[in-house]
């Protein structure tokens, strides 16, 4: 079977809550039959370095739909089809947006194109590299990066060539995700402090600003899902998780921490870095099935953190 959707979403600053668009291609028997994209008032502020990446300011939105007016057609969209999003952060997106208007989250199971593509190539991708314009160049998609519409369409293409590469259909990725990337795994093979079974092994994370969950915390967490932990944005560094701050005197002008300018200096000569509030980072922590890989103190922390709502 070869029947899933594609979603991706565009937002308006780092806190994924914050949709301005959302894009989603449907798929039937291998084929694209269905694309659908609309841009979203998010009610929130629009950081300049977000309109930057995807061109969208928050004049363009001021009298497109919000998130509760797309929600019914969003939602039949996506009824009875496997969807997909490259890495769990647009997934976490829809549920966070969902959640700020006291809506339910859209009934769905998810399938991560990230996961797919380290298993698909894992000699190319299993521990980093990964990311959806790294993949999809490697693979000689052409799209425009950071449109919702062509980010989910080269997701799409992703998913399609590696059932092509594999033989496996979404049924047979849907359990193939939750197996080992490798056969056996070779613990010479491992990064320190990072579990190489992890979802988002191969990432390197920073931390800035003052987080609500203890920081050695947050990166024992960050470990066991996979990612490398520094204590500075550096070449290396692929996200950065922004603690809570103060968005009126952000979108006033105020600086942002040194760590988060330099992440957006190294973006701007081409490196790849998502910069994420610490309540995505939770969310995703809390929607994966890593938080069995936790103590069962750590895994009820993390679990109640992500339902927790950070007023931010």
């Amino acid at each position: 079977m070869l029947d899933f959707a594609c979603i991706d979403v565009e937002t308006a600053n780092w806190d994924r809550e914050s949709i301005c668009q959302v894009g989603l291609v449907t798929v039937k028997n291998g084929s694209i039959v269905d694309t659908w994209s609309t841009i979203v008032n998010p009610e929130d502020w629009f950081d300049g370095w977000n309109v930057k990446l995807h061109g969208i300011s928050e004049e363009m939105v001021s009298d497109a739909p919000t998130f509760p007016q797309i929600r019914d057609e969003l939602y039949r969209r996506m009824a009875d089809l496997i969807v997909v999003s490259h890495t769990s952060f647009d997934r976490v997106a829809i549920e966070w947006a969902a959640e700020k208007y006291d809506l339910d989250p859209p009934q769905a199971t998810w399938l991560d194109s990230a996961r797919i593509a380290r298993r698909a190539w894992p000699d190319r991708y299993a521990r980093a590299g990964y990311g959806l314009k790294t993949v999809a160049s490697d693979l000689g998609i052409t799209f425009k990066h950071h449109d919702a519409l062509e980010d989910a369409r080269a997701a799409v293409e992703i998913v399609l060539r590696a059932c092509d590469e594999t033989g496996l259909d979404i049924d047979g990725w849907i359990k193939r995700v939750k197996q080992s990337i490798f056969p056996s795994t070779n613990s010479a093979n491992t990064i320190p402090d990072a579990n190489i079974e992890g979802p988002m092994y191969g990432e390197h994370i920073v931390f800035t600003g003052a987080l609500i969950v203890p920081r050695r915390d947050a990166a024992e967490w960050a470990a066991k899902m996979g990612c490398q932990v520094h204590g500075n944005v550096n070449k290396k560094t692929t996200m950065l998780v922004v603690g809570v701050q103060d968005k009126e005197k952000l979108a006033g002008g105020y600086d942002k921490s040194t760590k988060h300018r330099k992440a957006e200096d190294l973006i701007v000569k081409g490196q790849s870095i998502q910069i994420l509030s610490e309540k995505d980072f939770l969310g995703v922590i809390g929607k994966t099935d890593m938080l069995e890989n936790l103590s069962d103190e750590a895994a009820e922390k993390v679990a109640a953190m992500a339902k927790t709502k950070v007023d931010s």
